[in-house]
């Protein structure tokens, strides 16, 4: 709950931007939000393709579909995306895999996500390396207000996060050991199956291509004049700083560093901020009580 109080007080201490900013969303292209929430569907879809990749047996395609649907909805309650593995834990089991295989068939599909978006971030700076001004928050451009709290519960988090794998992996040396070979074993036997590297790494490049494209569209939507290649590495910098964040799906994290992000793109402090609640309005906010209806459809129909 501490990230949230956090998040909470920040929110407050800039309540007049938030409220402006929100104004200006009001104002928005309608045309292009259509659009972006067109991109948030198919950021499911792309998670179910990463999914259906990082196991060698056939998933039900639709149930998986919905079981992403509904993982999302979990990932907004629980930090650091364990609502959202949980759900798919149960689906992969459910499917007949170990909770070993399960667990390992996660952890596959979350490196392979992790590298596709370095990868994505890499090649956007290294094909557009002006995308981002970062002497436009430095040098005293319009800037996001700094919150020392912040960085220490990051820097806080982090340390503890360490410490407890640390830990954990001297007391579970033995059961470590057995789950890297099962994962070995699994990523060989995928890397050996064409369809499953395609699904895998497609899925896995797309995932954060497909967010990114709702964040250009949402800029669309509030006509703020920053290239697209500007906004994609803005959102692509600010996701992967946003992961050593453990808040429900990155709430204010996310949100902090888009902002930062996109102000350095180009964009006005208004602009950024409509940008990123347009954002979790497509993303988070609306698919939140549809996303716990199916997550509720599935356990009731033992799907999960």
């Amino acid at each position: 709950m501490l990230p949230l109080v956090v998040v909470a007080v920040v929110v407050a201490s800039n309540w007049e931007l938030i409220g402006s900013s929100a104004g200006r969303l009001g104002e928005a292209d309608r045309e292009w939000l259509v659009v972006s929430g067109v991109a948030a569907f198919l950021t499911w879809v792309c998670a179910a393709t990463a999914q259906q990749g990082a196991v060698v047996e056939t998933l039900p395609p639709g149930r998986l579909l919905a079981a992403q649907f509904a993982a999302s909805a979990a990932n907004h309650v629980l930090p650091a995306g364990v609502g959202g593995n949980a759900v798919n834990l149960r689906f992969l089991v459910r499917r007949g895999l170990s909770p070993t295989r399960s667990v390992a068939a996660l952890a596959v599909r979350a490196c392979a996500t992790v590298i596709g978006r370095l990868v994505l971030l890499g090649a956007v700076l290294a094909f557009f390396p002006g995308a981002l001004h970062i002497r436009r928050v430095i040098a005293g451009g319009p800037g996001m207000p700094a919150h020392p709290l912040v960085i220490a519960l990051t820097a806080a988090a982090v340390l503890t996060g360490a410490y407890v794998l640390t830990r954990c992996a001297r007391r579970m040396r033995e059961r470590l050991r057995a789950f890297l070979a099962s994962v070995a074993t699994d990523v060989r036997t995928l890397h050996a199956n064409r369809a499953r590297i395609a699904a895998l790494w497609g899925g896995a490049l797309a995932f954060p291509a497909m967010h990114a494209a709702v964040v250009v569209a949402v800029m669309r939507a509030v006509h703020a004049p920053v290239p697209v290649s500007g906004v994609v590495a803005a959102y692509l910098c600010a996701s992967t700083a946003a992961g050593w964040m453990p808040t429900p799906a990155g709430l204010g994290s996310l949100d902090a560093a888009l902002a930062l992000a996109l102000v350095t793109a180009g964009a006005s402090v208004v602009a950024a901020t409509s940008a990123v609640l347009g954002y979790r309005l497509v993303t988070t906010w609306l698919p939140l009580i549809p996303g716990v209806v199916v997550l509720v459809v599935l356990m009731r129909c033992r799907q999960l």
